[in-house]
């Protein structure tokens, strides 16, 4: 880039996400997986401990701003799929789920370096606090509007 840097606002934040989950989405699709497919097999694989399909639904619902019943739909594509497997009341991964991830990684991971690479690690420090404050912020205003 040349010349002086645009300001970070609402417009710059969404072209930077989509531009991304356009990347992601690309490689969900070899293997046949939806963004909030991918999110919620995420949380199972990432959860320090088994979830409830509620408590999986109210994590992804809340990080997606999704409505419940969409989640749930997707959370029963997963165990569909054998990705997630019940056990009495909790959700966890498979073995094939924990290998899908890993498989999205590994292809997502080289496209992941050269977006990152070489951005200075005070760069992105500071967009990490500014994200952390209009993620704050949007999800008190979201909260007064939907309360």
């Amino acid at each position: 880039m040349t010349g002086t840097a645009p300001l970070a606002d609402a417009r710059a934040l969404g072209l930077a996400h989509y531009a991304a989950r356009g990347v992601l989405e690309h490689v969900l699709a070899r293997h046949g997986l939806t963004f909030q497919q991918q999110v919620a097999l995420r949380a199972a694989v990432t959860a320090e401990a088994p979830q409830t399909r509620d408590g999986l639904v109210a994590q992804v619902g809340a990080a997606l701003k999704s409505d419940p019943a969409e989640v749930r739909a997707t959370v029963d594509a997963l165990l569909a799929r054998r990705l997630l497997l019940a056990d009495g009341v909790h959700l966890g991964p498979t073995d094939a789920g924990r290998a899908l991830l890993a498989a999205v990684g590994a292809e997502t991971a080289p496209v992941t370096a050269r977006v990152w690479g070489g951005i200075p690690v005070e760069d992105l420090a500071a967009a990490g606090r500014v994200l952390a404050l209009v993620t704050e912020r949007a999800d008190a205003e979201l909260a007064a509007l939907t309360g």
